[in-house]
């Protein structure tokens, strides 16, 4: 995807690097500007490339599959929230469309390396790291790093090249073990949920050093400087000042919990009535600081938390963010709050996934308690509910596929599967990808968006349908087409698939553009985000603009799982996400109880322009869109 250029690219490198590990060759391509005009970069680059270069059905862990890490025109400038990267993948969890997200410095270190994009082929022979220094690239051997935890391989690689300053990308044990919902670590931060974790595993790759200090040129330099400062000073008006310290995202566990927002015991119920005595606990015993993930940002929804001392002792690290914990408690009726730090703490050390391992927990308690599985099938281990000295052994068991460990490495879709006796009724999945810490029955475009997310059951595009309707946050998209969220019930289903389009074609663009969602919900629209993207490239960019290239990228996804089998089918949420709670505040509110899904989907389908019957894009749609040549599918 090259292109000669006669005139100066703003806002990009215009360089991405090629490794191929089977050959240890690496090469340096100019990026096409075209294209980078249609789909600016981040998930939408990505997706381009990933469509043009697998093919349909390949092995997710096999040396086909590629990694393709991304960043956005936004990414390491001054832009409010440019501190993300993503990484584009098969996923070896869901065999469909992957896309993690990952803040802090290493997205636009790479930048800053020389480069836009980083696409890694093939697979090593033996474990191998990359080290990318302004533009020098070697590819180093990796068998000191082999079984490391995150912190330790860190460790290791610093002292190798013998300098602090580097930014790194590693995976842990979970990676090596090929666990399907492995994470890319960056710190306390990671790429998660779709497995690229045990995608680069399977390349015998276990880390990415980058160092770099050059500069992204900007188009209008003064403009530029005026957008960020505006869309800075909205951002701080909209959180009184204060962003999003001290508590973060872990803070909004008590309103959640009131909301009937927080999936209990494997989706049994949607509240527990102990957000408010978990969370004291964590704010007085647990939380030291708020944290940003990269320099500059104004909101500092990160923690940085500990376990003092007990059983439970856990070192200073950033972590203990809102889905992990309700992951550790309320999924699997854990009311020790040390024990769910340590947990995450685990999980961030051994490169797993927070969520799809206390989803898989919760599921195999679930068996458990059922009679599906017996003592005697895990090795032992009684999966009772809230036994936290089981569940913090069992994270470690799944991180290097050990007994019990090893079924539930394979995500609950596949452990379901292999289990069989009716267990596929408790596997709370979408696609593949096991679901996160907020309830459709709080907000009915919660559940149409878990449906139709591009990469499952995600917990990043879907926050949006949560948002809109619980929350009545509008995200300026009311002169769009939105309706006022303050005149529409939360609990109701007529216009949800509607409203579900429009949310997702914006909610995309900070994947787009290499920048934090969290500035979207607090402020940052699409005219702050049109003056951003048009001062930085020189390109005339407008709202409009951009929500159609979201709504390109979104159908380019889309077909990229149509090809690999996506239908209809695969569009709906487990039954028991759709009934009424069996118990908690919300289990005698009837109208939690989701009743008209397909018509729902129907009107999403509608919207969209997608073959109700199969839910594949129009060829008229495509060829609206630009996708002409996808339309043969």
């Amino acid at each position: 995807m090259c292109s000669a250029r006669s005139e100066k690219l703003f806002g990009y490198t215009g360089k991405l690097l090629r490794v191929n590990l089977s050959e240890e060759k690496v090469l340096v391509e100019e990026t096409d500007t075209k294209v980078l005009r249609q789909y600016l970069g981040g998930v939408g680059y990505g997706a381009k490339l990933l469509y043009a270069e697998i093919p349909r059905g390949i092995d997710p862990l096999g040396s086909e599959n590629k990694l393709i890490f991304t960043t956005g025109p936004m990414t390491g400038t001054m832009a409010p929230g440019a501190g993300f990267a993503e990484v584009c993948c098969k996923s070896p969890l869901t065999d469909v469309w992957c896309e993690a997200k990952c803040g802090g410095e290493w997205g636009g270190t790479l930048r800053k390396a020389g480069y836009d994009f980083l696409v890694i082929e093939g697979k090593a022979k033996r474990p191998k790291y990359i080290v990318i220094n302004n533009g020098k690239v070697e590819i180093k051997s990796a068998t000191r790093l082999k079984s490391k935890t995150v912190s330790q391989k860190n460790e290791l690689i610093k002292k190798e090249i013998k300098d602090e300053k580097f930014e790194t990308a590693v995976i842990g044990p979970a990676g090596e073990s090929l666990v399907r919902f492995a994470n890319i670590m960056v710190g306390g931060r990671a790429f998660g949920r779709c497995g690229a974790g045990a995608v680069m595993g399977s390349k015998n790759l276990l880390a990415i050093a980058v160092k770099g200090n050059g500069n992204i040129p900007v188009a209008e330099p003064e403009r530029f400087r005026k957008a960020v400062r505006a869309g800075n000073k909205k951002v701080l008006d909209a959180t009184n000042g204060e962003g999003m310290a001290p508590g973060g995202t872990t803070g909004d566990i008590p309103s959640c919990d009131g909301l009937g927002d927080i999936p209990t015991k494997n989706w049994r119920s949607n509240s527990w009535g102990k957000g408010e005595e978990l969370y004291a606990h964590f704010e007085n015993a647990n939380l030291l600081r708020a944290n940003s993930c990269y320099k500059g940002c104004v909101l500092r929804c990160g923690r940085i938390a500990r376990v003092e001392s007990g059983k439970w002792k856990t070192p200073v690290h950033e972590g203990s963010e809102y889905e992990s914990i309700c992951a550790f408690t309320f999924f699997v009726l854990n009311d020790d709050m040390d024990a769910a730090v340590h947990a995450t703490y685990l999980c961030n050390e051994y490169g797993l996934d927070t969520i799809s391992t206390g989803g898989v927990i919760a599921f195999a308690m679930d068996c458990y308690e059922q009679g599906i599985i017996y003592r005697e099938e895990t090795d032992g281990l009684a999966l009772s509910w809230g036994d936290a000295e089981t569940i913090v052994e069992l994270v470690r068991r799944i991180a290097n596929r050990q007994g019990i460990g090893g079924i539930l490495g394979e995500g609950t879709r596949r452990a379901s599967q292999q289990i069989g006796k009716g267990s596929e009724m408790l596997a709370m999945e979408v696609k593949g990808l096991e679901g996160p810490a907020h309830d459709g029955r709080s907000g009915k475009a919660l559940a149409i968006m878990y449906g139709t997310a591009n990469r499952g059951m995600c917990h990043i595009h879907p926050l949006e349908g949560m948002a809109y309707d619980s929350l009545k946050n509008d995200f300026g998209l009311v002169p769009f087409g939105a309706p006022d969220p303050e005149t529409i019930g939360n609990h109701s289903e007529e216009g949800k698939g509607k409203i579900t389009k429009l949310l997702q074609d914006f909610g995309i663009l900070p994947d787009i553009l290499g920048i934090c969602k969290f500035y979207v919900y607090n402020g940052l629209h699409l005219p702050e985000l049109a003056e951003l993207i048009s001062s930085l490239t020189g390109w005339d960019i407008d709202e409009a603009e951009l929500l159609n290239i979201g709504e390109r990228v979104y159908n380019l996804q889309r077909m990229f799982n149509a090809r690999e089998g996506v239908r209809r089918k695969d569009d709906y949420i487990p039954e028991r996400a759709r009934q009424i709670p069996e118990f908690g505040e919300h289990s005698s509110v009837e109208e939690c109880e989701i009743k008209e899904y397909d018509q729902m989907l129907d009107e999403y389908y509608e919207a969209r322009s997608w073959n109700k019957e199969t839910g594949v894009p129009t060829k008229e749609k495509l060829q609206q869109l630009g996708l002409g040549a996808l339309a043969k599918l």
